[in-house]
Parts: C-alpha cells; structure tokens; sequence
C-alpha cells in the first residue's frame, strides 16, 4: 500500500516592518513683539503653535530664552528632526548669524542664533531672514510649488522677499539677495526709507508709507492703520475715498513697475506677492497688475502676480523648510545657493 503524501508546507513571508513615521520639523518666526513657535509635519501641514511676546528690551540673551521656552512647549518638540528659525535683519545662513538688524531688536547683530539655540535645545538649527522663509514657504508648498524659478516679494511693513533660480533660493554673495523694497524708484523721490536712505520702493509702497502718504494729502494726522486707508478707498464717495485710491494706486503702481523691471531682467516663470498690504484686495491689486503688465517685454509680457497661498502660517512653515535645504528632514532635498 503506498503511503499518504504529506503536505508541502506553505511558506508565509513576514510583513515587511512598517516604515517609521516621519519626523517632524520645528519652525520659529521672530519678529519685534512675538515670537511664534511651531511643530511642522515634512509635508508642510502645521500640527501646533506657541505665541510668546518678544522681550526685545531685555536683549538678545533674553530673547534667545524666550525662543527655545516656546519651543519646549510644543508637542513632541524632542522628536523633531531639528529647529528653523526666521527673524528680521540680514543673516549669515551658512553660519546662522545676525550680520545687521533693525532697531526692533536691540542688540541682534552679532547674534550666534544656530549655536546658541542649538546649545540650549541639543537640536541643528538653520536661520535665515524673514522674507526668505516666507519665498522658502511658497516655494516649497504653495504658490510656487513646481516653479524651477520665481519672484516671491512679501509687502507689509517693509518690503523683502526672495529669488528662486534652478529650483534654489538664491542668497547672494553678502545674504542680500532679494532685498527688493531698496530698489530706487521715482515715485519715492525725497522720502525717506527705513534702512536711512531715501527714494527706496519700501518708502512708497509699504504699509506705513502709504498711510503716511494718506495723512500727509488728507490731512488725518490719526490714520496710521492701512486698514483705515482701504475702508476709505471703498466706501468714501468724497474726496477722503479719492485721496485713498489715488495713494493705494500710487504705492502698488510703483511696486508693479518694480516688479516687471525684475522680471525683465530675470525671467522668472511665476511672481508671488504676500504680505498685509497685498491682502488688502482689488484696490491694490487692480493697479498693482495695471501698472506690472504695462512694463513687460514681449517675452514674458503672459506673466501676473499671484497671490500667496500660506498666509500667516509662511512665516514658521518656511522656517522649519529651512531644514529640508539641508537634508535634514524627511522630504525631498532643496538646497539652497550662493552665486
């Protein structure tokens, strides 16, 4: 009698181990009067925020404190692949140091921002200006996303932003690169900017400069908010509303020409504008794009303003990509450049 065959037994692969969860990054945005902290998922979504005031007056030891006490008190800090930082004044980013600052922050220039945060936090630390975090954040997850090159330009109370070339931010040979609000323009003739010169486009079409310019012809010495000006472009029929439009038009007319010579001379595929002013809508924008459109050259004559897609948020999400030029995080590397 032949014997039963015995089943071949069945080989059942282990399940692959699961891939380990991506780390987060942290952002941090320094401005005069608040710090704001964040945790940043690599794909750019904002799981969490601290706000703490900036004790600017007590200099920088004490803001360099208050920086890494925001930190700790974020979620799930000490998982984080590491900690970038955004703040005003020009920046060293190789070095991560403060070369020069504005009054807002006494003291700032000179500041050893990567090594003394990275001393108190045991993470990396990348810094850089604040209007190349804000082109940094466009670039990497909003209205920028894809461009191998653009214009990012960020108009508040001040004016920056930032140049992307080959799919890099550029920085320039002394981390000056995108400092587009001290291009001279005619329009800002005699007035004075904030970096001490004069005739600069900051004097003309940042926020301040157009509600000084608002007070000077409308005679309301107590308008100093922009919002103010806007409210008056739109629902003042007299002369107080055209005294609005003719300023509002004034400062974006000159930013639009501004922007059209750069794009003449660069070429870039895609010009974003952010910032508080660039929100305030079509009595901006309209002659902002009016004004842009009549410099272009043929070439790139198809070529508009967007708005930017982050909004507040640019400011720590464009931080912590800071560390994705590095290769430090989890997503694609995006490093930056020096020409």
């Amino acid at each position: 009698m032949t014997a039963a065959r015995q089943p071949r037994p069945v080989h059942i692969p282990e399940p692959a181990p699961a891939a380990p969860a991506p780390r987060p990054l942290l952002g941090v945005d320094v401005g005069g009067t608040k710090i704001a902290a964040g945790v940043v998922a690599p794909d750019g979504t904002l799981l969490a925020t601290v706000v703490r005031p900036t004790p600017a007056a007590e200099g920088p030891t004490a803001v360099l404190d208050a920086i890494a006490a925001a930190v700790r008190e974020l979620p799930g800090h000490e998982d984080a692949t590491g900690l970038g930082i955004g703040t005003g004044g020009v920046i060293d980013r190789d070095r991560g140091v403060v070369l020069s600052a504005n009054a807002l922050l006494p003291g700032w220039a000179g500041t050893r921002l990567s090594e003394e945060l990275g001393d108190r936090l045991g993470l990396p630390v990348a810094a850089d200006n604040d209007a190349n975090v804000f082109a940094l954040a466009e670039q990497t997850y909003g209205a920028g996303a894809g461009c191998a090159s653009a214009l990012y330009v960020s108009v508040g109370t001040g004016i920056g932003g930032g140049l992307v070339g080959g799919g890099r931010l550029l920085r320039g040979a002394h981390w000056t690169a995108g400092e587009f609000g001290h291009l001279a323009v005619p329009e800002a003739a005699e007035r004075p900017c904030n970096c001490g010169r004069t005739g600069h486009l900051e004097a003309v079409a940042a926020g301040p400069a157009v509600a000084a310019r608002y007070r000077e012809l409308a005679g309301e010495a107590d308008v100093h908010d922009l919002r103010k000006v806007v409210a008056a472009a739109e629902q003042d029929a007299g002369p107080a509303g055209e005294t609005a439009r003719a300023v509002l038009a004034e400062g974006a007319g000159a930013l639009g020409r501004a922007l059209a010579g750069l794009v003449n001379t660069v070429d870039p595929e895609r010009v974003v504008v952010g910032g508080g002013v660039a929100s305030v809508g079509a009595p901006f924008w309209a002659p902002l794009t009016e004004a842009f459109a009549a410099e272009l050259l043929p070439g790139p004559a198809g070529v508009r303003p967007v708005p930017a897609a982050l909004g507040p948020r640019a400011a720590v999400v464009g931080a912590a990509a800071l560390l994705l030029e590095e290769g430090a995080g989890d997503a694609p590397v995006r490093p930056s450049a020096r020409p």
